[in-house]
C-alpha cells in the first residue's frame, strides 16, 4: 500500500472512529434511559447484557452488510422502533400520567423486559451504523484482497476497526450517561428526541431504497441532508443540556 492510499484510508478511518463515536454514545444513551428506573445492581447487570448484543449485533451487521444495506424492510423496522420508542415516552409526558409511570415501573419494565429492549434498540443501532459505515467505507479504493460481506477486504477491515471503537466507546460511556441522568432528569427527554432523530435517519434510508423510491437513492449521501440531521442531532443534545442546568438550578433555588 503506497503512502498516498495509507493516508486516504487512514483519513477514512479517522472520520469513521468520529461518527461511530457519536453514534455509539447515542446508543449508550437509550440503554441509560432504558435502564435507569432499576435497582442499582439491576442496572449494571442490564446494561452489560446491553453491551454484550451491542457487540454481537454490529459484529454480526458487518458480515451481512451486503444483504442488510439492500433489505429495505430491515431499515424500515428499526426506524418504526426507534421512532416507537421515542414517541412512547415523548407523547406520554403528563403529570397525571407520569406520577402513574413512576408508580408501576417496575411491574411494567422489569429486568428481563427491559434487557429485551435493550436488545432490540442495539439491532437498529447496529443497523445504522452499519450504513453509516458503508456510506464511507465504499468511498475507498479496493485493495483486491478478498471479498467479506460482499465488500473488498480493506474496506471491511476499515468498517471492522471504526465499529470496534464505537463499542469501547460504549462500553464507557452508558454508565456515565447513567450518573448524568440522575443529576439532569431533564435530559432523559432530549436523549428520546435523538432516538427518534435516529429513527428518521433510517426511515430517509428506506425510502431512498430504490425499491421504494419515494426519495432520490442518492438524497441518503448528499451534502445537503447530512448537514440538515448533524445540525438537528448537534441542536437537540445541546439545547437538552441548556434545559436541564436551567431546570436543575431553579429546583435548588426553590
Amino acid at each position: 500500500m503506497d503512502a498516498t492510499l495509507l493516508m486516504e484510508y487512514g483519513w477514512v478511518l479517522l472520520i469513521l472512529v468520529g461518527l461511530e463515536g457519536i453514534l455509539a454514545a447515542d446508543n449508550a444513551v437509550v440503554m441509560a434511559v432504558m435502564v435507569k428506573h432499576l435497582p442499582s445492581d439491576q442496572q449494571k447487570k442490564a446494561l452489560f447484557y446491553g453491551l454484550l448484543g451491542a457487540f454481537i449485533f454490529r459484529f454480526l451487521s458487518l458480515f451481512l452488510i451486503s444483504y442488510l444495506a439492500d433489505v429495505w424492510q430491515v431499515q424500515a423496522i428499526g426506524a418504526a422502533y426507534l421512532f416507537f420508542i421515542a414517541g412512547k415516552h415523548i407523547f406520554s409526558r403528563n403529570p397525571a400520567e407520569n406520577q402513574k409511570k413512576i408508580s408501576k415501573e417496575k411491574k411494567k419494565s422489569g429486568f428481563w423486559l427491559t434487557v429485551l429492549k435493550v436488545e432490540i434498540a442495539d439491532i437498529a443501532f447496529a443497523v445504522d451504523s452499519m450504513l453509516a459505515a458503508v456510506a464511507l467505507a465504499i468511498t475507498l479504493p479496493e485493495l483486491g484482497w478478498m471479498k467479506v460481506g460482499g465488500i473488498d477486504g480493506g474496506q471491511f477491515t476499515i468498517m471492522f476497526l471504526g465499529g470496534m471503537a464505537g463499542l469501547i466507546i460504549i462500553r464507557f460511556a452508558a454508565n456515565s450517561f447513567v450518573k448524568l441522568l440522575k443529576k439532569r432528569p431533564s435530559l432523559e427527554t432530549a436523549a428520546f428526541y435523538i432516538v427518534g432523530w435516529v429513527g428518521m435517519k433510517l426511515a430517509v434510508f428506506t425510502l431512498a431504497h430504490p425499491s421504494i423510491g419515494i426519495l432520490d437513492k442518492h438524497f441518503p449521501e448528499s451534502l445537503g441532508w447530512k448537514l440538515v440531521f448533524w445540525i438537528v442531532l448537534i441542536g437537540i443534545a445541546a439545547g437538552g443540556y441548556i434545559f436541564s442546568k436551567e431546570k436543575d438550578s431553579g429546583t435548588q433555588e426553590a
